[in-house]
């Protein structure tokens, strides 16, 4: 995979996981008041970056090769498009006294991050776009 179709790809990636964040958030304040509501959030970050970090240390070291699936298995490799954002529910806190652990003030925050985060990733999206068309013509 060239430079370009996998930076537009993992920008593709950023982009639905903000989608999907924004959505999770405003299912948060929407239920902001309702009894013992949870919070969710959106974990991808994290899990991306151990992708790329894994695949730094395979080029490092000899990639073992199995045949059948109970051979012992090579973990040391992680393919960046395997990583599916992934919700996590946060049970431990409280910040209501209704039991809800949503705090709406953050919650605004999280909605205008995620807003700014897209936007940078449309822009630089579109940047790629116009540096491919300068290349081709």
């Amino acid at each position: 995979m060239n430079g370009l179709t996998r930076t537009l790809d993992i920008l593709h990636r950023a982009l639905d996981v903000n989608a999907l964040r924004y959505q999770i958030t405003a299912h948060n304040l929407t239920n902001a008041e309702t009894p013992n509501y949870k919070r969710t959030e959106v974990n991808f970050e994290s899990q991306l970056k151990r992708a790329f970090e894994s695949e730094k240390t395979a080029q490092d070291h000899a990639r073992l090769i199995t045949s059948d699936p109970r051979h012992i298995s090579n973990d040391t490799f992680i393919d960046y498009r395997t990583v599916e954002p992934r919700r996590v529910t946060d049970y431990w806190s409280t910040v209501q006294p209704n039991g809800s652990n949503v705090d709406p003030e953050q919650e605004a925050m999280n909605v205008l991050k995620t807003q700014m985060t897209y936007q940078l990733l449309s822009q630089l999206t579109g940047f790629h776009f116009s540096q491919a068309k300068v290349i081709l013509k």
